[in-house]
């Protein structure tokens, strides 16, 4: 590791406070995502529903 010298806490503490935001990016964006494509097949399947009921008539 380099040496940072007095800024040393700055730089070690700015590179913690990226990885935890970073990571609650990638977590917010995948919790995000499961739900839209859960959203996403409960729209689908009701649409299907709907258009084999008509079907049926």
């Amino acid at each position: 590791m380099p040496d940072l010298g007095s800024y040393s806490v700055y730089v070690l503490s700015a590179y913690g406070v990226s990885f935890v935001l970073l990571a609650l990016i990638i977590f917010t964006s995948l919790r995000r995502s499961a739900k839209t494509l859960a959203e996403l097949s409960d729209i689908e399947a009701r649409r299907d529903a709907a258009r084999e009921a008509a079907k049926n008539g």
